[in-house]
Formats: C-alpha cells, structure tokens, sequence
C-alpha cells in the first residue's frame, strides 16, 4: 500500500498488517469475527507514514477511525498523527483509497459512533473504561 511504511511495535497489530500486506487485501484479517481495514498515516514528528488497522467502520465510501485504545485513558498515538496531518489512505479489501480525515463531534459523531458500535460492539464497553469521549474522524 505505501512504501517504507512502518510496523506497529505492538506484536498483535504487527501481525494482522503483515497478513494484509503478505495477501494483498484485507479480507479474511478479522478481529472477533469483524472486519478491518488499513489505514496509513504520517507521523506528527516523525513525518513517517505508519500502518494503522482498525475496525471497518464504512458507509457510503466513507470511513471512521475510532480512537478507543480499548478504552485506555490516553489517546491511541495515531491519533496525534492523524490531527497533525489528515491526509490518510484506506485499504478496504483490495481497494485503495485516498482521503482527509477530520474529527467530528455533535450529531455526526453520534450518528458514526452508533455505526461504530453496530461494526464492533466492544466499543461501547470500551467508552465505559474511559472518562474521555472516544474520538472519531471521518475520513471522506
């Protein structure tokens, strides 16, 4: 998807992006039985792109990427590269797809996070380990 490209040095996220690069696609790379995708992004100070797979979130050719870290406190640290440059690129099966993602809030997070939820439940278990609102962009 993009060269030079890094891994994650998280053993279980490293695997599933080397499967989908190994295979060429993101099919069959699941987590409890749910889909994902990958999306590349570029460090904030690094200026590196990074591999980030997350839970599919798709409507209508545009995506989410929801920041949970499981419900950890803090923000997972693609979010910080994705704030500092929002250009990304969506691989969903084996289409590829440019995008800008920005984060959203009100009525549209509310309708991407039931979405989210819908795509991967354990989402809303996640937002109840946290006491900050889980965020969201929408990548279009």
């Amino acid at each position: 998807m993009s060269e030079n490209a890094e891994l994650s040095p998280t053993d279980w996220v490293r695997e599933q992006t080397e499967r989908i690069l190994a295979q060429g696609t993101t099919d069959g790379v699941e987590v409890l039985d749910r889909p994902i995708v990958l999306f590349t992004t570029t460090g904030a100070q690094s200026g590196k792109k990074r591999y980030v797979p997350l839970m599919r979130v798709e409507e209508n050719g545009r995506y989410a990427m929801v920041a949970s870290k499981g419900g950890d406190p803090k923000h997972p640290s693609w979010y910080f590269n994705v704030k500092a440059n929002p250009s990304v690129t969506v691989q969903d099966g084996e289409k590829v797809i440019e995008g800008v993602a920005r984060e959203i809030d009100g009525e549209e997070r509310e309708h991407w996070w039931k979405l989210a939820v819908e795509a991967y439940p354990p989402y809303a278990e996640y937002q109840t380990k946290t006491d900050r609102q889980i965020p969201v962009f929408l990548v279009e």
